[in-house]
């Protein structure tokens, strides 16, 4: 699951990029608005944490506008202003959630795990493929019945190619979903993760090489 995190303050900003990571979460962050919307503009994410008083100006009206243009991700303010009228204007102009400042960090990641499951609703809890099953909820990966043991980017790998078998999924696509733009898409990672998928599920093989493209799971 991949989250944005746009807030100015340079020490809570580490500190939430820091803690969702540590969470499993693939994180980018922005200081400001027009970095927010830059990053927004080149990726899709599952939820999008903002603080609400931003340098370049308010996030509400910034969300507020970006809904009326029929922008979905699920989003969480995080304010000083927690007054009833301050929250009631947070959900009725764009957010999905509002976490008052100071907050808990523990609370922070339970709310936005469940903004992401939010957003990604649509896609089925459970993906099978052949003899293979994939348990979003659990986290369980399975095949012919036998529970197998996978790391986080491993499992993320295998949902995203799941999420469309007998597709090609790129490189870049794979990349985006397992980790976040601190990762270097020319780099080896995702062939090792790739290779460590392979190993684990056992023949026949499932994941093929596309070649120019990525890999995919199942016959095309």
């Amino acid at each position: 699951m991949r989250v944005l995190v746009t807030e100015d303050d340079d020490n809570l900003r580490l500190a939430l990029e820091v803690a969702l990571r540590g969470a499993g979460f693939a994180v980018d962050t922005a200081a400001d608005l027009p970095a927010a919307d830059e990053a927004l503009f080149v990726n899709s994410y599952d939820c999008a944490v903002f603080d609400r008083m931003l340098p370049a100006g308010d996030a509400l009206r910034y969300v507020h506008g970006r809904r009326q243009a029929g922008w979905a991700t699920p989003v969480l303010f995080l304010t000083a202003r927690d007054s009833v009228a301050d929250r009631v204007d947070d959900l009725r102009f764009g957010g999905d959630d509002h976490l008052g400042k100071p907050f808990a960090m523990a609370e922070l990641l339970v709310r936005v795990r469940t903004l992401c499951r939010r957003g990604t609703a649509r896609q089925p809890t459970v993906l099978r493929h052949a003899d293979v099953e994939l348990d979003g909820d659990r986290h369980h990966v399975r095949r012919a019945g036998v529970l197998l043991t996978v790391t986080r980017k491993e499992f993320l790998v295998l949902q995203r190619l799941m999420m469309t078998p007998g597709r090609p999924v790129s490189r870049q696509q794979l990349i985006e979903h397992a980790w976040d733009e601190a990762a270097d898409p020319a780099s080896n990672v995702l062939d090792v993760v790739i290779a460590q998928l392979r190993r684990k599920l056992h023949d026949p093989p499932l994941i093929g090489t596309v070649r120019g493209i990525g890999y995919q799971i199942g016959a095309s």
